[in-house]
C-alpha cells in the first residue's frame, strides 16, 4: 500500500491509516528525541535523519520514504537488503519533524528517526607563549614552581619526551589553517589520495590531502580566515610545533600528524556532518592502518541522537577514543544530559575545564558519573589564523572554554600513545584517567576527582 501523509498536519487518522501509533515509540531513544525538541534544541528544519531496520529491503525503505513525501538528501552510511541504512530526508512543507518522529518510531521498517541536530564549538572566546608564562596549561610542577595546576606536559618534555612519532589525531571541529607557522609540519599529508582530481583510494571523498570539509563538501579544510580559528586553536594545544623559538607548543612537539574532519561551519554543524566526519576517520584507520588514536569533539548542543552514538561505537570498534568537551553552561551534565559528551559509549573521555589557580572554570559544566578528568581550559593560548591587509597570516589569541580544555587531553592520549604504541584504545583512557591529580574543585565533580596529569606519559 502506498503510504501518504497528509500535508500541513499529521490527523490520527492519517496516521492510523499508515499503520503506525502515534504515542507507540520502538527503536532508538524517541523519548529522549522528543525532550530535546520541546526543549528547543538547535536542529535543522525539515530534516530527519532515519535509520532502517537491519534485514529491511530496499522496497520497504523507499515505500516509507515516499509515503512520507520526503527527499533523500543523503545516504549517511550506506545498506543492503542485510545491512542497516542510515538516510538523511528532506520533509515537506507542513510536515514537522516532531510528528514525522512520533509517527515513523512505530514503523517496522524503522530502527530509528531523529532530527538533524545542530552543534556549536565550546569556546566563549625557547616558545615565546611558554617562557613569558602565558603558556600555563602545559606547566609542571618542576617547570613552573609556583604554578602547578597545568597538564604537567612540560615535566614529559623534561625527561625528553616531546615527539609523538607515527600518532595520528583527528580533529573534528572547524576547519585548521594548516599554512599556520606552528602547525604546517604537524599536518597530515595523505599519501593514498594526492591531488589529481580522482578519489585514488575509493572513500568517496576526492583528493582528501588534508582531511575533508563536510560541511562545504570539499577537500578545503580552511576557509582561509576567521571561520577556522576555533579548530586551528584546538589543533595548536594539541600539536603546535615545539622549540622553535616562536609562539606556543603543543602536547607534542613533533613526529605527530593532525587530520582535520571540519564538520562546523558558519552556522554550526549538523548530526549528519558530524556522523560522517567520525566515519571518515573510522574508515581511514580500518582502510590504510593509520594509526589514529583519538578524534578531539570540542563541541556540543543539540538532543540525543541513537545514529551519531553508533558512529562513535563504530569508532570505538576501530579503536579510536572520542575525546570530547563537557560543555560550557555550568550545569551538572548528572542531572541534564549535554551531548555528545553524556553518551555512554566506553571510548569517550568526557572533559571539564580548569583555571590555573586549580578551579573549576565558571563556565564549566560537570558530572559526577558523566564527565570523566578537569583539565586547563580557562585562558589558553594557541594558534589562530589572523587577517593582515588581506592576507590570512599565522597568529595567537587566548581562549576560554572545555573546547580549549579537551585538547589537553587528547594530547596526552597521543603523548601516551606514543610511549605505549601497543596499547589500545581502553588502555589509554585508562592511563589518563588513572593519572588524575586529586584536586579539591573537582571532587564530587569528575569521575577521577582530579585534572590531567601527562607527566608519565
Amino acid at each position: 500500500m502506498k503510504r501518504s501523509f497528509r500535508t500541513g498536519l499529521l490527523a490520527g487518522a492519517v496516521v492510523a491509516s499508515l499503520g503506525l501509533a502515534s504515542t507507540a515509540m520502538a527503536g532508538g531513544r524517541p523519548d529522549l528525541v522528543l525532550a530535546g525538541l520541546k526543549a528547543g534544541r538547535a536542529h535543522q528544519a525539515q530534516e530527519l535523519i532515519v535509520q532502517y531496520r537491519d534485514g529491511a529491503s530496499a522496497s520497504s525503505r523507499e515505500a516509507v520514504r515516499q509515503g512520507v513525501g520526503a527527499a533523500r538528501v543523503a545516504t549517511l552510511r550506506g545498506g543492503s537488503d542485510v545491512r542497516t541504512q542510515t538516510d538523511l530526508w528532506k520533509l515537506p512543507a507542513g510536515v514537522s519533524v516532531a510528528a514525522a518522529v512520533r509517527a515513523l518510531a512505530d514503523d517496522p521498517a524503522i530502527d530509528f528517526v531523529e532530527p538533524n541536530w545542530v552543534y556549536t564549538h565550546q569556546a566563549a572566546s625557547n616558545d615565546s607563549y611558554y617562557t613569558n608564562g602565558s603558556l600555563w596549561g602545559v606547566y609542571g610542577d618542576a617547570s613552573s614552581p609556583a604554578n602547578v595546576y597545568g597538564s604537567q606536559a612540560a615535566e614529559a618534555w623534561g625527561r625528553g619526551h616531546t615527539s609523538c612519532d607515527n600518532v595520528i589525531v583527528g580533529v573534528i571541529d572547524e576547519g585548521i589553517f594548516f599554512n599556520h607557522e606552528d602547525l604546517t609540519p604537524n599536518i597530515w599529508v595523505n599519501p593514498y589520495d594526492p591531488a589529481d582530481g580522482r578519489d585514488n583510494d575509493g572513500n568517496g571523498y576526492v583528493d582528501d590531502v588534508r582531511g575533508w570539509d563536510f560541511d562545504g563538501n570539499s577537500n578545503n579544510v580552511n576557509s582561509g580566515g576567521a571561520n577556522d580559528d576555533h579548530g586551528t586553536h584546538v589543533a595548536g594545544t594539541i600539536a603546535a610545533v615545539g622549540g622553535n623559538g616562536k609562539g606556543v607548543a603543543g602536547m607534542c612537539w613533533s613526529g605527530i600528524k593532525l587530520i582535520s574532519g571540519k564538520f562546523l561551519g558558519n552556522r554550526g554543524g549538523t548530526t549528519a556532518n558530524a556522523i560522517k566526519a567520525i566515519d571518515y576517520f573510522t574508515d581511514l584507520k580500518t582502510r590504510h592502518g593509520l594509526n589514529i588514536v583519538a578524534t578531539n569533539n570540542s563541541w556540543g548542543g543539540g538532543g540525543f541522537s541513537q545514529a551519531l552514538q553508533d558512529a562513535i561505537g563504530r569508532a570505538d570498534q576501530a579503536g579510536i577514543l572520542f575525546v570530547a568537551a563537557a560543555g560550557n553552561s555550568a550545569y551538572d551534565n548528572d542531572t541534564q544530559a549535554s551531548y555528545p559528551s553524556n553518551y555512554p559509549n566506553p571510548n569517550i573521555i568526557a572533559v571539564a575545564s580548569t583555571t590555573n589557580t586549580g578551579e573549576l572554570s565558571s563556565f564549566s559544566q560537570w558530572g559526577a558519573t558523566t564527565v570523566d578528568i578537569g583539565a586547563p581550559g580557562s585562558g589558553i593560548w594557541s594558534t589562530v589564523p589572523k587577517s593582515s591587509k588581506g592576507k590570512v597570516i599565522s597568529g595567537y589569541a587566548s581562549y576560554n572554554g572545555t573546547s580549549m580544555a579537551t585538547p589537553h587531553v587528547t594530547g596526552a592520549a597521543a603523548l601516551y600513545k606514543s610511549s605505549f604504541p601497543g596499547a589500545s584504545a581502553a588502555d589509554v583512557k585508562k592511563a589518563i584517567l588513572d593519572a588524575a591529580v586529586p584536586t579539591p574543585s573537582l571532587q564530587g565533580k569528575v569521575v577521577t576527582n582530579g585534572r590531567l596529569d601527562a607527566s608519565g606519559f
